[in-house]
C-alpha cells in the first residue's frame, strides 16, 4: 500500500516511520510512505500557505492552491482514497482501519493546520477522518495513528495473524486479561485456569472475561455486541454470571 502524506511538517514523521513494527513493515516494502510539503508548491517569494478567513474571525486558514498542487502532483493508483484529517470527520475505529487496509492501494492523507483548511479543499477529499472529539494543533499525530493502524493489518506486518484476530475491537469486544511469568508477582496470582493446560476451559474463561471487561469499561460496546449477537448474546451474559 502507498501512503502520501501532505504535511507542512514532514520531519516529525521520521522517528515514527523508522521504529518498531511500522519501521520493519516499511523496510520490507509492505507499505510505502511518501511525504509531500504543500509549501513546496507555493508561488510567492514568502512561500505562504495560510491566509486570513473571508468574513473575519480568529486565526488563519490553509490556502487551497498549495494543497491542490501537492495532491495533483502525486501518482494516482486505481483504488485511491483522499483523506482529510479533521475533527469534523469520521472517528477512527477498527472497522474503518480494516476497510482502508482491505479496499485501497493508496491513501492520500492531508494534514490540516491553523484553524483548518479552505473549504474548497473538500472537492479533493473523498473522506474526512478524526482521531476523536478533541482538537490538536495539526493533523500529523492523527495521520500517524491512521498509518500505524492500517499498516499493522497488512499481510506480513504482524508475524502471527491470530494475534490480530483476538485483539480488542476485532470481534466487537475488548481484549481479555493476559499474564506472563512470574505466576505470582507481589501476591497477585495468575488465574489458575491459565495454568491448567485445558485449552477449552481457557478459551471459555477468556471469552467470559472479554464480555465482563467490555461491560465494565465500555458498556456501549457490549450493548452493540449483544444486539448483533441476538439471543446468543443474552446466553453468553448468563453463562458469564454463573462463573
Amino acid at each position: 500500500m502507498r501512503f502520501d502524506i501532505v504535511t507542512l511538517f514532514p520531519d516529525c514523521f521520521s522517528s515514527v516511520l523508522s521504529s518498531g513494527l511500522l519501521g520493519k513493515a516499511l523496510a520490507k516494502q509492505i507499505a510505502q510512505v511518501h511525504l509531500v510539503n504543500p509549501r513546496d508548491f507555493t508561488t510567492d517569494k514568502h512561500r505562504k500557505v495560510d491566509d486570513e478567513p473571508y468574513g473575519g474571525g480568529v486565526g488563519m486558514l490553509m490556502k487551497p492552491e498549495p494543497i491542490f498542487a501537492a495532491v495533483e502532483s502525486l501518482p494516482t493508483l486505481p483504488r485511491r482514497e483522499v483523506i482529510l484529517m479533521s475533527p469534523q470527520g469520521q472517528t477512527i475505529n477498527q472497522p474503518l482501519l480494516r476497510e482502508l487496509a482491505t479496499n485501497y492501494d493508496q491513501l492520500v492523507v492531508i494534514c490540516g493546520h491553523y484553524e483548518g483548511v479552505d473549504d474548497r479543499v473538500l472537492h479533493l477529499v473523498t473522506r474526512e477522518v478524526s482521531l476523536g472529539d478533541f482538537i490538536l494543533t495539526g493533523g500529523e499525530i492523527p495521520s500517524m495513528a491512521l498509518i500505524n493502524g492500517v499498516v499493522r493489518l497488512l499481510p506480513g506486518t504482524v508475524g502471527k495473524v491470530e494475534s490480530i484476530k483476538s485483539e480488542s475491537f476485532e470481534e466487537g469486544l475488548l481484549d481479555y486479561p493476559q499474564y506472563t511469568r512470574p505466576a505470582n508477582f507481589r501476591g497477585w496470582q495468575v488465574p489458575e485456569v491459565l495454568l491448567s493446560g485445558n485449552h477449552a476451559e481457557i478459551a471459555r474463561w477468556r471469552h467470559s472475561q472479554q464480555i465482563k471487561r467490555t461491560g465494565d469499561r465500555r458498556p456501549d460496546l457490549l450493548e452493540k455486541w449483544q444486539q448483533e449477537q441476538g439471543s446468543r448474546g443474552v446466553g453468553e451474559m448468563g453463562e458469564m454470571g454463573e462463573k
